[in-house]
């Protein structure tokens, strides 16, 4: 029985997904990681304030189904919850853990470094310190690090200088080249400002300049501000040998595609909950087809607007909701009690248009788990 009752009143027919089991191998055109979410352990006390406790075989077994779906992983990045209850000592496990799981597979891992284990009010040099901290266990644990913007930096910097102070002494001391992260207010408002100034063509001259003055330490740039046309101009201003990747959510398909200019890499959350589709449609481009890459891509916008709609940083809840209707765990709860972050009527959308892409595998399991929440929520079924 695979029909379920809408708030409303609507009764929706689930038809489930044809790509089920699809798999890829990593595509040899774009370089795509999915930021994957973290499953909280359901009956441990993943309430606010408190410390993360996941469910490490399920959390582990996610990242398998996206490196059998040919992408990479960014690890213990915006999607796994950072700053929003995935507390540091958790941070730095998953990062061990799943840096060990990639070996095991040869899958592509990347990993986040930030300065979230900060208490209290911090200094310039207390932000330092706590990057190189997190940046020693990534690059231990074995991941490419990924330097994130950090809230705290972005609390006691108030010039481009500042910002250059700490990101310029981290990158001189780095063995081998990392990603940098430009994460725009829009999915964390405490980030506003950043690089030192409000004026958008401010911070583009000093990210510009501190790529240029250490290219050789950076492969690449991830973008998530979520304007395309900003994103397009920035990457074609790039030094040599330095990648974008596209943290755009809303824009990806053309970014992905490129123009005669160049083209972007990806780093997006929305792929964690699309990876199925991702692997064939990279394989198109591998193969020169941008309409076949279009073709398979393109239908998976509409969710990953809604997926991605204000307010943004939210967009933790919709992910792990699908993951719980696709099978890949037992239950919708979060850790830091997020599963409230969305309300029932934008999941049943969000539901909707993971039917209508094809992303929901099981049909009849999509249906009863849709069901029980929605009975639960007040809406008869």
């Amino acid at each position: 029985m695979s029909h379920i009752v809408l708030p409303g009143g609507e009764r929706h027919e689930l038809r489930g997904g044809a790509v089920v089991g699809a798999g890829a191998t990593p595509a040899t055109s774009r370089i795509a990681y999915a930021a994957a979410h973290v499953v909280a352990d359901p009956l441990a006390e993943n309430v606010p304030g408190a410390p993360a406790a996941l469910d490490w075989d399920a959390t582990l077994a996610f990242r398998h189904h996206l490196w059998r779906n040919g992408l990479g992983v960014a690890e213990a990045m915006d999607t796994a919850q950072r700053g929003m209850g995935l507390d540091y000592p958790a941070v730095r496990e998953l990062v061990r853990r799943s840096a060990g799981e990639a070996r095991s597979v040869g899958g592509r891992i990347v990993a986040g470094v930030a300065t979230d284990q900060l208490d209290g009010p911090a200094s310039l040099e207390k932000v330092l310190d706590a990057y190189r901290e997190q940046l020693a266990d990534v690059v231990e644990a074995g991941a490419v690090p990924v330097i994130m913007c950090s809230r705290q930096l972005a609390a006691v910097a108030s010039t481009p200088d500042e910002y250059l102070t700490v990101y310029s002494a981290l990158l001189s001391e780095v063995d081998s080249p990392v990603l940098l992260h430009w994460l725009g207010p829009v999915f964390d408002p405490a980030l506003a400002g950043y690089w030192g100034s409000m004026d958008l063509s401010v911070a583009t001259d000093v990210v510009l300049g501190l790529l240029k003055d250490h290219s050789s330490k950076v492969d690449g740039i991830k973008m998530s501000l979520l304007d395309a046309d900003f994103e397009i101009l920035f990457r074609r201003r790039l030094p040599d040998g330095v990648r974008m990747y596209t943290g755009d959510d809303f824009n990806y398909p053309d970014l992905i595609a490129g123009d005669e200019h160049g083209y972007s890499d990806a780093l997006l959350g929305v792929f964690a909950a699309i990876a199925p589709v991702v692997g064939p449609a990279l394989a198109e481009l591998d193969k020169g087809s941008a309409d076949g890459f279009h073709a398979l891509l393109d239908p998976t916008v509409p969710l990953a607007r809604h997926l991605f709609g204000a307010p943004t940083q939210y967009y933790k809840t919709g992910i792990v909701f699908l993951s719980w209707l696709s099978g890949h765990q037992q239950h919708f709860t979060m850790v830091g009690g997020l599963q409230s972050g969305r309300s029932v009527t934008h999941l049943a959308r969000l539901l909707v248009l993971a039917d209508e892409a094809g992303l929901l595998p099981h049909a009849d399991l999509a249906a009863a788990r849709a069901r029980s929440f929605f009975a639960v929520a007040g809406v008869p079924q």
